[in-house]
């Protein structure tokens, strides 16, 4: 019987979604390094990761049969998509299921951080009663800058006014500014006017870092920073420094470049112990409610995908999605080399050995081609074997009766 291997303990409500298509569940509750993955990965044909656990090229020239890998989350930056796509293993995310969840998170600490609300509770568990209002202010008419205005800056963005809030922000795409948000010509300007800046942006590699000394000098003095993306983008030693110098009033970060494995590991930072600092476990997704909705959307594409080769919102092979007609005996989901005239051969292939086909989708993604083809006859293996021998295929797959409706 196939096999999903889930880590990092995605929400239960993946698992009938997944054995539904007829995929046995194995779960590890923790993340694993490279040679853990590897040796683990032996007979498994779909695999569930969280944010923890890296998929790299050497994971996947290891297991180049695995046919899906699904992230319980936003990001993607954790495994090699292209390593993935060379070997015809499609990837998919939930790149909405968490939305509401980070951007609820965000606003609390906003409010939290403008009020100094970290300060006046720690002197009250300290036994010290410090009733003031220095330095504790509304966010209402206060200007927040959002770096990054894709679906979560975006809904932030819309949080933020109907709290009364200014909101200017800049992100490298051209992006439609909601409500009454003001787009600014760069990073440096949205610095020079935001009382609060929190960052919203992917993990590409080219952000790594994107956030340092030369950044925070340009904040306006006493803005509070907000971090809850990814750990590599932002220089926390010269947070650090800002925050004791005062030129920063607080701090909210929920993602670090290092981050223990398992619940229960050791955690060290250089901004423990700082006045009005907010650090969170990498919790900004983490409701129930996200899970929930996490681990259904996640599995659904997985398992659409393995029964039926639906790549619809795939991160790393053309998205498409054949319904399946009545007539179809066979489905063959086919990934190739984006070269000219592999769709003609393929047909010609399969009309040469008396296969006729009943749908067909194409679409291609950069060097990545990928075909899906429902053939109505008896489908010859010479047909497949032949097809799986040309130059460019990457990876083919054949399903019986393909079911793909919900």
């Amino acid at each position: 019987m196939a096999r999903a291997l889930l880590l990092e303990n995605p929400h239960t409500d993946a698992d009938p979604i997944l054995a539904a298509a007829g995929l046995e569940v194995v779960r590890h509750p923790s993340a694993m390094d490279e040679d853990e993955l590897i040796a683990a990965l032996d007979g498994v044909d779909v695999l569930g990761i969280r944010s923890t656990t890296h998929v790299t090229e050497r994971v996947l020239a290891a297991h180049p049969g695995l046919t899906a890998i699904g992230t319980f989350s936003i990001g993607t930056n954790q495994i090699d998509l292209r390593a993935a796509a060379r070997r015809g293993i499609a990837v998919f995310n939930a790149p909405f299921s968490n939305t509401r969840s980070v951007v609820e998170l965000a606003v609390g600490e906003i409010i939290a951080l403008t009020r100094r609300l970290t300060v006046r509770d720690k002197a009250l568990h300290a036994g010290v009663w410090d009733k003031t209002a220095a330095g504790s202010h509304e966010v209402r008419g206060r200007t927040l800058g959002i770096i990054g205005y894709g679906n979560i800056g975006t809904q932030l963005s819309v949080v933020a006014e109907a709290l009364g809030m200014r909101v200017v922000f800049f992100d490298n795409a051209e992006k439609l500014a909601l409500g009454n948000a003001h787009r600014m010509g760069s990073l440096a300007e949205v610095l020079a006017v935001a009382d609060v800046v929190t960052l919203h942006v992917d993990g590409r590699a080219g952000n790594a870092g994107m956030f340092g000394r030369e950044q925070f000098d340009q904040m306006k003095h006493g803005a509070a920073f907000l971090n809850l993306s990814r750990g590599f983008l932002v220089d926390y030693t010269a947070l650090r420094e800002k925050i004791l110098d005062g030129s920063i009033s607080g701090a909210a970060v929920d993602v670090f470049a290092d981050e223990p494995r398992k619940n229960g590991d050791p955690f060290d930072s250089e901004l423990r112990g700082l006045p009005n600092v907010i650090l969170t476990p990498h919790v900004g997704g983490s409701t129930q409610e996200a899970q929930v909705n996490i681990g259904h959307f996640v599995a659904g594409k997985l398992s659409k995908y393995y029964r039926a080769g639906a790549t619809d919102l795939s991160v790393n092979l053309p998205r498409l999605t054949l319904e399946p007609s009545d007539a179809a005996r066979y489905r063959v989901a086919f990934v190739h080399r984006n070269t000219p005239g592999v769709l003609a051969l393929v047909n010609q292939t399969f009309a040469e050995h008396g296969a006729n086909i009943e749908g067909q989708i194409l679409g291609t993604l950069g060097e990545i081609g990928y075909v899906v083809t429902d053939i109505s006859s008896e489908l010859p293996r010479e047909a497949v074997e032949a097809v799986r021998q040309m130059e460019d295929t990457l990876r083919l797959r054949v399903m019986v009766r393909p079911s793909g409706r919900d």
